[in-house]
Order: structure tokens, then C-alpha cells, then sequence
């Protein structure tokens, strides 16, 4: 009896770089890395781009070297290769990327026989990348993301989409199909930060000190000024993690970002931050014209923070202070209710706290975590720094108390207040709460936010509450 052995299918599989092997556009993010790095270089960009995307490439990519092994790989389609790889089949990196990106990812992977990439001189993208591999292979297969794709899948032997556009998807049937990214009503939440939006309820602090809570108005202007704040804050968010793109992926916890994991293309980002910003500008069109300034001024200090001043050593902190206080004080323009100099001192002290209690939190990761590269980071702090900003840290916990202690002794709370012995039990429980932040600083258990912190903690919550009761029986 006469058997038949299977014959290896030798057919060479072409494989696409972005959106495909990569599950972002490295061009995009090697921008964003320059912008972060050199912001004066994107000057040069519109004369690149008049050169041609060959050339505009090539420059962005002699300046800037994405790092291989952070890269976003698409692992489902690497397991693929690898299984192929050992099936006997040659695989081909093809891409219209720029060489220095293609053959420091080839390198990196270790499965490619072949790289065709775009030159200085020649973009291989679209019937450009079918042309070349007409005229180097007889038959192949191909894989690829996006519609740019379409010209060599219509003539690929095999049509293999990977983590397909829609539109990619409309247009090309799928021989093969290989999927591997979160769906977008799991990652859109955290693209927008909406947990960090809980920082925006000071907002309210201006008419609940007031003791304005029961003016309808009042409430439902800063209601709206919370939702303008949250959409700036979420376009601001954005922009953070795209300049941040790099260093994020070398990071063990913010690799899984939406943007540094490839789950959401970098251009979607930049599509949705003037979304946000004109929601965040027509609702403040509904409330005073000194809130729609203060608005402005915290999007300049917020851009400004993410491009510029975080790499300064304590303006950060500085600026992280005041962009918290700046919301106080935009509640009370929303709603015509005055911020008392007592609120502003205590708030300036007690977010000082927090923002120094971040920053030691981040370096006690750093000392403990040697899987973060440091090389990578854009932060002026090192671990040496830890000793003095946790005395800083310790010293504004403290004169935040001393300016509560003012307050509850000056004749501003006796007009408030009917029986203002009761506040004074507010104090202990403040003191407690610096002690356990501190604490909790000390044994690095602390979240790298500690609002973030504060609002899935118990203890807050209990604390809250008391303060709550002891402020009700005040009045």
C-alpha cells in the first residue's frame, strides 16, 4: 500500500510592520517620541513632508530610535509565524517603515529571512509594496491591517488580515483572520481616565463649605463645570500617553495602557482630543466667563505640564499643586461663591502633600522594581532624592494642619457655624489620614496616585463620613 506524505506549503508569507506585527504605527510614535524629546525639530516637519513620506520617514528615523523589545507585538500572529517558521517557510518583513525600524525589529523577533522596507528615497507602501513583491516572489501570502493593504492582498495567493480596519474588513474577505486587541468598550474608559475624574469633585468644595448645597442653580452650574473640566482633563490624559508612549511601554504596570499596548491606534487619540475640547468649550459657554478663563488656563498648565514642566525637578510638584487648587477655585467662579484665603492656604499644603507623596511613591517603584528601565524615564528624580522629598512631604502634611488649626480659631468659623467645637474633631482624623498616606509611602504600598488611592480605600471613606457628621452637627 502506497502512502502520501504531506509537502510543507514553502510559499513565502509576506508580513506587514504597523497596525500588523506592531500593533501601532511606529511613525506615529517616534513623532510623538521627537515632540517629547526635541519639540523644536517638528519645525522641520512641513519641509520633510514636502520632500515625501520616504524622506520625512527617514528623517524622523535618524533621529529617533524606537526601542524593539517594548514594542507592542501582536502575539497572536507571532505565534503563528513561529509555527510556520518551524513548518519550514521563509518569512518576509515587509514594510513600508523605514529600514532602521524594520531591520531593529527583525532583529529583535528573529523569524525573518528577508526585510523590504522603505528608503530614503522610496516609500514601499501600497501598490508600491505589491509591485515589489510581483517582481520578487512568483506566488506568496501576505498579511496586513489596513486598506493601504489592498493592492497586494489582490494579488496575494493568501489573504490574511490582522487585527483588520473595519473598512479593511469590508473590503477584503479574510482567508485568515487573526485578532488580538481589547474591544473598545473595555479600553474607551481608560483612554479617558474616567476614574481620575473623581479629582474634578473639588469643583464642588467651594459651595459645600458654603453651605450652598441646597441652590439649585448653583449646583447645576457646578455640575456642568465638573463635566468641561473632565473632558479637558481626559484630552489632556491623551496627549499625556502619546508623549509618554515610550516610556510607558518599558513601565510594568502602564505598558497595559490603551495607547502604549497598541489596543487603540495613536492617530484615534489625536482624532478625539479637539472632540473633547470643544465639548469641554461649549458647556462652559452655559456658565461665567471668568470660569471659561480659569478653563483655559488650567489646558495651557496642563500642556505645558506634559510636555515641558514634569521634566523639571520640583516645579512639577509645584504645578501639580496648583492645577489641584485651580479647580477650587474655578468652582467657586462657576457658581459666584467666593474661596476663602483659609480653603486656598489649607488646599495649596494639602496637595503639595500628595504631589510630593506621588513622586516618592514613583521612586520607591524605582528602587524596588529593577524590571523599570530607567533609561527610559522623563522625570528629573532619582531614588537619591526619596530622603528630602519625603521630609518635604512630611513638613506640608504638617503646615496643612497648622493652617486648619488657624481656621477653626478664627472668627470666620463662628459665623458658619452654630456649634464649632464639633470641627474640631476633624483634625485628628486629617492628621490620621497624612500618617497613613505617609505610611503607606514608607512600605511602598502606596498607588502612584494616592487620590486614586483614596477613593478605593475604606479607611477614606470612613474617615469621610465622620467628618461628614461632625460638620452636620457643626452647623
Amino acid at each position: 500500500m502506497e502512502t502520501q506524505s504531506t509537502q510543507p506549503d514553502l510559499t513565502p508569507l509576506c508580513i506587514d510592520l504597523d497596525g500588523t506585527l506592531v500593533k501601532l504605527d511606529t511613525l506615529h510614535q517616534a513623532l510623538f517620541l521627537l515632540l517629547r524629546r526635541n519639540p523644536t525639530a517638528l519645525f522641520s516637519l512641513p519641509h520633510w513632508i514636502q520632500q515625501g513620506r520616504a524622506f520625512t520617514k527617514n528623517e524622523v528615523a535618524r533621529r529617533i530610535a524606537l526601542h524593539a523589545e517594548h514594542l507592542p507585538y501582536n502575539h497572536a500572529l507571532l505565534d503563528y509565524l513561529r509555527q510556520e517558521k518551524k513548518n519550514g517557510r521563509r518569512i518576509i518583513l515587509v514594510t513600508a517603515a523605514n529600514y532602521r525600524t524594520a531591520e531593529s525589529v527583525a532583529a529583535h523577533i528573529g523569524l525573518f529571512d528577508e526585510i523590504l522596507a522603505s528608503t530614503e528615497t522610496h516609500n514601499l507602501f501600497g501598490t508600491a509594496k505589491r509591485d515589489a513583491l510581483v517582481e520578487r516572489f512568483i506566488t506568496f501570502d501576505y498579511a496586513g491591517d489596513s486598506l493601504s493593504d489592498l493592492p497586494v492582498w489582490q494579488v496575494a495567493r493568501q489573504k490574511i488580515l490582522v487585527n483588520p480596519s473595519h473598512q479593511a474588513r469590508k473590503a477584503q474577505p479574510a482567508d485568515l483572520l487573526i485578532e488580538d486587541r481589547q474591544p473598545l468598550r473595555r479600553i474607551l474608559p481608560h483612554m479617558l481616565r474616567l476614574h481620575h475624574w473623581v479629582k474634578n469633585l473639588l469643583i464642588f468644595s467651594p459651595l459645600l463649605l458654603a453651605h450652598r448645597l441646597n441652590d439649585t442653580l448653583a449646583l447645576t452650574q457646578a455640575l456642568l463645570a465638573f463635566i468641561a473640566f473632565s473632558l479637558v482633563a481626559s484630552a489632556i490624559y491623551i496627549i499625556n500617553d502619546l508623549l509618554d508612549l515610550s516610556a510607558d511601554q518599558t513601565h510594568p504596570r502602564k505598558k497595559h495602557r490603551p495607547f502604549a499596548a497598541g489596543d487603540l491606534q495613536l492617530i484615534q487619540g489625536v482624532r478625539l482630543i479637539p472632540v473633547l475640547l470643544l465639548g469641554a468649550l461649549l458647556i462652559s459657554t452655559l456658565l461665567p466667563i471668568v470660569f471659561s478663563g480659569i478653563l483655559l488656563l488650567y489646558l495651557l498648565f496642563t500642556t505645558l505640564y506634559s510636555i515641558w514642566v514634569k521634566k523639571l525637578f520640583a516645579w512639577d510638584v509645584l504645578m501639580l499643586t496648583g492645577l489641584y487648587t485651580l479647580r477650587i477655585i474655578a468652582g467657586g467662579a462657576a457658581t459666584h461663591t467666593p474661596v476663602s484665603a483659609w480653603l486656598l492656604a489649607f488646599s495649596i499644603l494639602f496637595f503639595l502633600t500628595l504631589a510630593l507623596a506621588k513622586r516618592c511613591t514613583e521612586l520607591k517603584e524605582l528602587s524596588l522594581n529593577d524590571s523599570i528601565n530607567t533609561s527610559h524615564r522623563e522625570r528629573p528624580y532619582q531614588p537619591t532624592h526619596s530622603a528630602a522629598l519625603f521630609t518635604s512631604g512630611l513638613i506640608a502634611a504638617g503646615s496643612s494642619s497648622l493652617i486648619l488649626i488657624g481656621y477653626l480659631l478664627s472668627d470666620k468659623v463662628r459665623q458658619l457655624y452654630e456649634q464649632p467645637l464639633y470641627l474640631w474633631g476633624v483634625l485628628p482624623l486629617i492628621l490620621y489620614w497624612f500618617w497613613r498616606i505617609w505610611d503607606r509611602v514608607k512600605k511602598g504600598l502606596l498607588h502612584d496616585d494616592p487620590l486614586v488611592f483614596a477613593v478605593s480605600d475604606l479607611q477614606t471613606y470612613c474617615i469621610g463620613s465622620i467628618v461628614y457628621l461632625l460638620v452636620y452637627f457643626a452647623t
